[in-house]
């Protein structure tokens, strides 16, 4: 009997696992809540309710979440701003900047620049970046009382 209760509970997250990974894998498409929940086979209402209680957002939200970190992933290479907008499915450059700033708190560039140097201070000294008794007890670093 127990078993006959979890069934319905494991095919209920199956398919909002299912619609998950439709966002994952379409993000950069225009899709909308009526071609989520359908690939779900939930009504729009019902799945929003069941994907946020899941997932801990709506699944705009998580559209909007997934599309961010695609956008940081590329913006960490040297492909344009705007071809970032349009490759991550934003539609418009001014609101995909203006969301941008607003959820990490520089505009696209400015994390692009970030980022970059981020990357060439890693190059230039490796080290700063490992623990000190991580580096010490490999010999790294020269340990010193003074």
């Amino acid at each position: 009997m127990v078993q006959d209760q979890i069934y319905p509970e494991v095919y209920l997250y199956r398919r909002l696992l299912q619609a998950k990974l439709f966002i994952d894998v379409h993000f950069h498409e225009p899709i909308n809540l009526d071609s989520i929940a359908d690939e779900a086979y939930f009504s729009k209402f019902h799945f929003i309710r069941i994907f946020k209680k899941i997932y801990r957002r709506t699944p705009h939200q998580y559209l909007v979440y997934v599309r961010m970190e695609k956008a940081k992933q590329l913006l960490q290479s040297s492909i344009p701003v705007a071809a970032v907008c349009y490759a991550c499915g934003f539609e418009s450059i001014g609101s995909f900047t203006s969301l941008f700033k607003r959820m990490t708190g520089s505009t696209p560039a400015g994390y692009r620049k970030q980022q970059l140097d981020l990357i060439a201070d890693r190059k230039s000294m490796p080290l700063k970046y490992i623990p000190t008794c991580f580096a010490a007890k490999h010999g790294w670093t020269q340990v010193s009382n003074f």
